[in-house]
Order: C-alpha cells, then structure tokens, then sequence
C-alpha cells in the first residue's frame, strides 16, 4: 500500500487522497484537469472547505462562474463554505460602470499580465494557505500563445511556492485538449473523465497522470458525484487487504449436501453454483446464509436479477425469514439497479460489509445481472477477479450464481469463471418416468475430496433435501438419461 504522508494536505475525499497517498503535498502546485460536468469544482471546493475545517485560510479565485453560482452550487451539497475567501474576477452586474469594467475578464479588454496582478493582489491580501484558481482557460485564451501560457502559469507557481500556498488549478479542457503545457509545471496531475453509454446512467472516472516524488495509486478509479460531493473509489489491489484467520470448514444443516461437498465448504473460498434458470441456484445460496446467521455470524446479499420483496417472500415460504435477519443486523441485502452501479463503486460496497459490518457470508445473485448491469465495461472479469481475491484473503465465503443458456441438453456460460471458483456446483435438469426433475453434482473443488455422485434434490418447505446417488441412470447432465437399473428417486413433496 502505498505510503501516507502525515503533512499532506487532504483533499477531504477518502478515496481519492488514498489514491494519492494521503492528499496534496504541502507548498506545491497541482492540475485537476477534464471536461465540464466531470466535477474539478466540486473536487475543489471539498479541498478548501477540508482545509477551512482545520482553521486554514483558503482562497477560491474564479474566472468563469460567479460567486453567487459557487454559493449555490454549495448550498445544493449541503455546504455554506464558511471560512472560504472566493474572488470573483468576473463581477456580474454594473456592465456599465467604469471601476467594474476593469475587473470584467475578456480577452479583448483585459490583458493577461494585469489579470494575474489581480490573482497576486487578491492572494496578498488573504495570505491564504490553500488556493484554487478556476479555470486556466481562460488565461490560455489571453495568453494567445503556448510560449506566454508557459510563462504565466510559471509565474503564478513562483509566486505561490514563495509563500508556502498549496495550489489547485482547475482546467476545463474548453479551449486546446491538446495543450500539454500545464503538465510539466505542475507537480501533480489528475485527469477526470465522464463516459456516456448506450444505456444507463454516465461514467466517471479519475487518473492521476503524474505525481513527483510520490508513489500513487496508478490505473483508472471509478467516481460519481452524489449530494455531499465527489466520491472515489480506488481500484482494489486485493493483496492489500490480506489478514491472518482460520480455514475451518462451513457446513449447512442437510447432511447429505455436506456429503457431497466432501465435508463442507472451506472459510475463505469461492463457490460457483452453475445451472440454467429456474433449478433453484438462489434458493441454495440462501441456505448457507440461513446456517451463516444461524452459527451467530453475518452475512450479505447483492441481488441483481430479481426484486427483494419477492425474494423475502420465496424464502419465507422455506422458512428462511431473510427480513428478521436484516432487522436484526445479521444480513446486508441490497438490491442492485441496472445500469446504474460501476465495477468499482460495487467492490466499495462490498468491502463496506466486510469491512465495516463483518460480512463472512456474501452472495452475488446473479453474475449474468452483475455482466448485464455494467453495459460498456471492457474488464468485468478483471474486476471480478480481484474482488474474490480480496474476499478469499479477508476469510469471506463467496457464492456467486450463473444462469446458463438453455434447459436441457448442450448448455452455454455468458460468464465464464469456472476458473476463478474453488468450488462449482453444478445444477441440473433431467427427465425421469414420465417427469421433469433436478440434480446437483460437484465437479470442482480446488480445497479437498468431494463426492462424484451425482443425486436429485428438491428444495421445499423444509429446504433443500437430496436423494441418494443416481447409480441407476446415464447420462444425467445431457438432460435425457438412460435408465440402467432400479432408479431411486425423490419422493415430490407436491405429490
């Protein structure tokens, strides 16, 4: 992890000054650069409203918006931005007026050099510990010349470093996305990015492209913009969050489905349940988390697929009562929107119940709505696998559901991560004398023996209930079998 430094200057966003390594170095000058709508004046008007809660003297220098529009845009966030100077170099009103005119910034008025003597005079008189100039468009578009911009924006990084300021600069990409000039001035750069999709809400995204001297949390980190501000979610680096505990054995209460799993299913491993729709893959998830509260530990559940009231209905009439459960504070059980979540906000909320509430349970219902929920990512698979890395190593027992296409016969996987599971169990449909039934079989587990059986099972009113081996058919997992022998078969509860 990389390593805090304690004189830092916090952003006040936990995720991103993690993603720094503790904020902003201290006297240094730093580009947040994007296009509008990524959320540079959020990110610093956060910056200066952490520093105002530490007793610091902070300066907000605006070229473009009006401070009536800053306040507003506070006052929507649930700020006042008490403690904070905010210059306004483009006054509003008085147009007509000739001490006004001078401070109204454009370009054919205004010459680059008496606006920042305006910048100098205004940090003179507030002395302030940390600044935020917004935006250097519109001194690019006065300086006219990347050899004059260069030499503006080395002055305005002179000046303040003589006075121990830390500096935000905030550029809206408006005027030349091309012009690299500010990059190697600053002594740190945070790119933000907004991502439009076919469907479902915008993407946010942050890098940070360079910081000297310090050791970052490189790659992309999901963000979004909520009331209260901007919120980062670093990626997760699952090596990170590896802690000591013991790999004990988890068991249900059906003796025969721990038969076949050779004994139960390890502490701190990930288990498939593979099958096409309807064999009951969410039903089997549920009786683990039933004996995960039952042996006094917590669990959670991130349904994708299917709406929760209906779910605490279905698993209330097989006596599983998952609303006393969340009542009680033993289960987390959120439902997840389409389209609405991103790979990385989704690890935060994971980590958030094993972290914060001591999770030792988790569900993902399903991993064909996780795939379809996230439309555009290019590296779910990616992300997937380091957060079953990050649960394995913080001794979290993860089930994870796979609808597959078809019934009966060849099946196809939308979402192939059989090679991430330490178990997969397989569900199965098949015909039998006349009727349509169930089979459950293991067919991987990287942690010990399991059965090779494959046997029926139902899941009803007194959970699920499996029969015994299927030793008197063939060809069970195609759907259509052959009758070798005596078959011994469930008894149907709706029989």
């Amino acid at each position: 992890m990389p390593v805090t430094s304690a004189g830092d200057a916090r952003i006040g966003i936990a995720g991103l000054d993690d993603v720094l390594s503790g904020g902003l170095e201290r006297a240094r000058t730093f580009l947040v650069e994007g296009s509008p709508g990524t959320g540079k004046t959020t990110i610093a008007m956060q910056f200066l409203i952490t520093g105002a809660a530490l007793d610091e003297r902070c300066l907000y220098v605006t070229l473009s918006e009006t401070e009536d529009e800053l306040r507003a845009t506070g006052r929507a966030h649930g700020w006042d931005l008490a403690g904070i100077d905010i210059y306004e170099l483009v006054p509003p009103e008085n147009l007509l007026d000739e001490e006004q005119q001078q401070s109204l910034l454009y370009s054919s008025d205004l010459e680059l050099g008496e606006t920042t003597r305006r910048i100098f005079a205004a940090f003179e008189r507030a002395r302030p510990d940390r600044v935020v100039i917004d935006s250097l468009s519109e001194i690019r578009l006065l300086a006219q010349s990347s050899l004059r911009y260069r030499r503006q924006i080395l002055a305005l990084k002179h000046f303040f470093a003589r006075s121990g300021a830390t500096v935000l600069m905030l550029d809206d990409l408006t005027t030349d996305a091309n012009d690299k000039t500010v990059h190697s001035v600053a002594h740190g750069v945070i790119r933000l990015e907004e991502l439009a999709p076919d469907y479902g809400a915008e993407r946010r995204r942050l890098r940070v492209i360079k910081y000297r001297g310090r050791r970052f949390r490189g790659g992309y980190h999901d963000s979004t913009i909520a009331t209260g501000g901007v919120q980062v979610f670093p990626r997760l680096i699952s090596a990170e969050h590896k802690v000591d505990f013991t790999r004990d054995v988890v068991t249900t209460d059906t003796q025969e489905l721990n038969n076949l799993l050779g004994g139960g299913i390890e502490r701190g491993s990930s288990i498939l349940v593979l099958g096409p729709a309807g064999t009951g893959k969410t039903l089997l998830t549920l009786t683990f988390i039933k004996t995960a509260v039952a042996r006094g530990e917590r669990a959670a559940m991130f349904v994708f697929d299917e709406e929760i009231g209906l779910l605490v209905q279905r698993a209330l009439a097989l006596g599983i009562d998952l609303a006393a459960m969340v009542a009680a504070g033993q289960l987390t059980l959120e439902q997840v929107d389409a389209a609405e979540l991103t790979p990385g906000e989704f690890s935060a909320r994971v980590r958030h119940c094993v972290e914060q509430h001591g999770a030792q349970t988790v569900v993902v219902d399903s991993l064909n709505g996780y795939q379809t929920s996230m439309p555009g990512e290019q590296a779910l698979v990616l992300h997937l696998h380091e957060l079953l890395q990050y649960l394995n190593r913080r001794g979290a027992t993860t089930f994870l559901t796979v609808a597959q296409h078809g019934l009966v016969g060849d099946m196809s996987t939308p979402v192939d991560v059989t090679y991430l599971a330490d178990t997969v169990i397989l569900l199965r449909y098949f015909e039998a004398l006349g009727q349509v039934r169930r089979a459950i079989s293991v067919v991987k587990k990287r942690t010990g023996s399991h059965e090779n059986s494959i046997r029926e099972y139902q899941i009803g009113a007194r959970g699920v209930s499996l029969g015994e081996p299927l030793v008197g058919f063939q060809g069970i997992l195609r759907g259509v079998p052959e009758l070798l022998g005596e078959p011994t078969l469930l008894a149907r509860e709706d029989a």
